[in-house]
């Protein structure tokens, strides 16, 4: 069943700061749409605010329709919206693959059974294995998740993510961190998860290689406003962007 997930004038204030301004986006199955921005311009905020880390001082965060914005986090986690970095060692203690399997665990509704232990759960651990192949973390399925690099980390962030079978995928800049051999994993990830044309990809990133190489769709911020939405030749291309995000002012680039 497809998801539709829309902000309404999106808004949040801290004192006389107006972080995020009445941003209205409708994300759609099938597109993954990128959100760039100069440093400082909302993105991150805004993802907090959907995902339900920040309370909205204005403006709605719908799901389905459903207006979710009084809702926790943990309870829109469970309608399917899935945030990478919420999930960041969820059990440090444990190992690589137990707390994978622990998160098709919770996608399943599985409760402990004291007669039939996990190591009789072929098809938990199965499904945990191929999600670690994925992610190519099954050389590390025994290192306590506390012990990994930080590029290791993220991977296993998005190893979770994927266990947890979200109806929307939230990154906020997923390679961030990572070596050059060790991004290419993620990314490659991303763009198959996109495939799925029943989902939603949100993405928040700095790297507009990645951004040209992904995005079916560009959302730019700046100073908390949406000032361009479209296809990623349009809003590339487009002077507000070329000087608010790139750097370029009108005058340069007409000189260039």
């Amino acid at each position: 069943m497809s998801v539709s997930l829309e902000t309404r004038d999106l808004t949040i204030r801290f004192g006389g700061h107006v972080a995020v301004d009445r941003v209205s986006c409708v994300f759609r199955p099938g597109e993954l749409t990128a959100i760039v921005g100069p440093n400082g311009a909302g993105k991150t905020t805004y993802f907090n605010l959907i995902s339900g880390q920040l309370r909205a001082s204005a403006g709605q965060v719908l799901l389905d329709g459903v207006d979710i914005t009084p809702e926790s986090a943990p309870l829109r986690a469970r309608r399917g919206l899935g945030r990478a970095f919420q999930l960041t060692n969820l059990f440090p203690n444990l190992t690589v693959a137990e707390n994978v399997r622990l998160a098709v665990q919770a996608a399943r509704g599985v409760h402990y059974d004291m007669l039939r232990p996990w190591a009789l759960r072929r098809d938990l651990i199965q499904r945990a294995d191929e999600i670690l192949g994925e992610v190519a973390l099954e050389s590390k399925r025994a290192h306590s998740a506390a012990v990994l690099s930080h590029g290791d980390q993220r991977k296993l962030e998005v190893a979770l993510m994927i266990a947890l079978e979200p109806r929307v995928f939230m990154f906020d800049e997923p390679t961030a961190g990572m070596s050059v051999d060790e991004a290419p994993i993620v990314l490659d990830l991303i763009a198959r998860l996109k495939k799925d044309a029943s989902k939603i990809i949100m993405l928040v990133e700095h790297k507009m290689d990645v951004v040209r190489s992904l995005a079916d769709r560009i959302i730019v911020l700046t100073n908390g406003a949406c000032v361009a939405d479209g296809d990623p030749a349009t809003v590339i291309a487009s002077p507000v962007v070329q000087e608010a995000y790139l750097g370029i002012a009108p005058k340069e680039k007409a000189a260039s």
